[in-house]
Formats: structure tokens, C-alpha cells, sequence
């Protein structure tokens, strides 16, 4: 009996630990490399500042709903720590144009645009090219398929 309470125990410290990794994978709304990372490594506050893409370093970090983005400057850190919301990606860093059409796809840091104060990326320039087509129209249907794929892996879309 002793020992069946035991592997009872451990069964259940086993699912425990399950659930806890299975509720963290369960957080699809970032797109992040390997090692969360955002962005590509690319620094968000700079788009907006230098109004170009520029590259971050891991000696800036700052980290935002699970992910870590990487900042040229201590500046541009703190000016993201102080508001991320401003400044992070929307749609969690995927392609604008891929969320319009129900699609989790990666966002190329050198395929950006900054629309009424928030930073967009798509898949790359060509795709940026279709999307620029129709901005507001693209961006009205991403917003009403965002919320319903945003917890969802990009391999099930």
C-alpha cells in the first residue's frame, strides 16, 4: 500500500510539473526565437527614435509578457521599460499582413512601419508591399482575428 501511494505522489508531482510547463507553452502570443528573445535581437525603441532598424545588444535587455528585447542603448531600455506597451510590436512581434489572414508568421525586423504611434513588421518586403496596399482595411481585419488566434501555436493556423 505504502508503495502505491508513492507512485500515486509522484504521478501527481509528475502532472504538476506537466501542467506548469504545458500553461507556459501555452503563452503563443510572442514571437520569439529559441531563447525568447524578440524581435530578432532588434532594439523596438529605435524605430521610433533613429526610424530605422537597428540591432540591440545583450548587455540591454528588458523583458515584456515573457519575451526579452534587446536595446541598443541604456536609453532606449528604460524608455521601453517605462511604456513597452508603446513601443513592442504589435500582434507579438508576428507579420501584420500574416495575422489579416489568420496566419502566425514571423515578422522580419527590416520589414517594419510605425501607423498611428505602433510598430508593425511583416514577413518581409514583398509581403509589406501587399500590405501597405490596404493599411487600414488590413489592420481592421487583424484585429478582429488577433484575439482569436493569439493563444494558438502558428502550426495549427
Amino acid at each position: 500500500m505504502l508503495k502505491l501511494k508513492s507512485l500515486i505522489k509522484f504521478a501527481v508531482i509528475g502532472l504538476t510539473i506537466i501542467s506548469g510547463s504545458i500553461a507556459f507553452a501555452a503563452d503563443k502570443d510572442m514571437n520569439v526565437d529559441a531563447n525568447d528573445v524578440a524581435v530578432h535581437g532588434y532594439d523596438p525603441v529605435a524605430y521610433f527614435t533613429a526610424g530605422e532598424p537597428t540591432h540591440g545588444s545583450s548587455q540591454y535587455t528588458a523583458t515584456y509578457k515573457n519575451a526579452i528585447y534587446q536595446f541598443s542603448s541604456a536609453q532606449n531600455r528604460d524608455a521601453f521599460r517605462g511604456n513597452p506597451s508603446k513601443y513592442a510590436p504589435q500582434y507579438g512581434g508576428y507579420c501584420a499582413m500574416g495575422v489579416a489572414l489568420t496566419k502566425k508568421l514571423d515578422g522580419d525586423p527590416t520589414a517594419w512601419k510605425i501607423r498611428d504611434g505602433k510598430l508593425y513588421l511583416n514577413l518581409n518586403k514583398d509581403v509589406q508591399a501587399k500590405w501597405v496596399q490596404d493599411i487600414p482595411g488590413n489592420l481592421k481585419t487583424a484585429e478582429t482575428i488577433w484575439p482569436k488566434i493569439k493563444e494558438k501555436k502558428a502550426s495549427d493556423l
